[in-house]
């Protein structure tokens, strides 16, 4: 047998569904955003997520090839369902652009709720800084586009100039990210809670006067009732 040929790893063998019920890779995203949430993403090695999720090492292999592929799937797994909607809601062209970026804001910030660990706070690490993680990077951009997008639909937004949009683009966006720090202060915070008064007070940087939110609350609740 060749050397090569000696470390190849097979498909793993059939073992038995972890009492999660998840299928292993699944179980192994599950374990890591455990791991890397708590413990740290340095001090988890592959061995212990393996090991936590039923595996040898070896099989954990088979579906990842390596930490750096665990955290790039559970990063890119935090934004796509937020662009998902957010290209929802820029197709419907029918309702106010301000409901709709309520909407946005809203939905994201659940998504980030969502789970029973912070994942978000894995965008602070230093390793999700690199090219290894263009892909995640990429999505996040786009998403942030959409954010712009809306925001200049807005009637206040029609009146600004590229600069001052960019600038309330970053702040809305970075105010709905914010949720990431908030969450790990006060993991008991509810997060609907959270999540509409953070749509509410980016409307405002946005520039919608108060007087308007009740109304664009309701219209962005039905929009992302719609949604399903």
């Amino acid at each position: 047998m060749s050397p090569s040929t000696s470390r190849r790893v097979g498909r793993p063998r059939a073992q038995e569904r972890p009492a999660s019920g998840l299928e292993p890779r699944e179980e192994v995203l599950a374990v890591a955003a455990e791991l890397f949430t708590t413990q740290g993403y340095t001090a988890t090695s592959t061995r212990a997520v393996a090991e936590r999720a039923g595996l040898r090492q070896a099989s954990l292999y088979h579906y990842f090839d390596g930490k750096e592929a665990i955290l790039a799937a559970l990063l890119e797994g935090t934004v796509r369902p937020s662009l998902e909607v957010a290209r929802e809601l820029v197709a419907r062209t029918a309702a106010a652009a301000e409901a709709r970026l309520w909407a946005l804001c809203r939905s994201d910030v659940m998504l980030l709720c969502r789970g029973p660990h912070n994942l978000g706070a894995l965008y602070l690490l230093p390793e999700a800084q690199t090219e290894r993680f263009a892909v995640f990077h990429r999505i996040r951009t786009e998403l942030k586009a959409v954010y712009g997008e809306l925001l200049a639909g807005t009637e206040p937004g029609g009146t600004l100039g590229a600069a001052e949009l960019g600038l309330r683009t970053d702040l809305v966006f970075g105010l709905t990210e914010s949720v990431i720090l908030v969450r790990r202060a006060d993991p008991a915070r509810a997060p609907l809670t959270l999540a509409v008064a953070t749509a509410d007070a980016a409307l405002r940087i946005a520039g919608v006067p108060q007087r308007s939110l009740a109304r664009l609350r309701r219209e962005g609740e039905g929009l992302l009732a719609a949604l399903g």
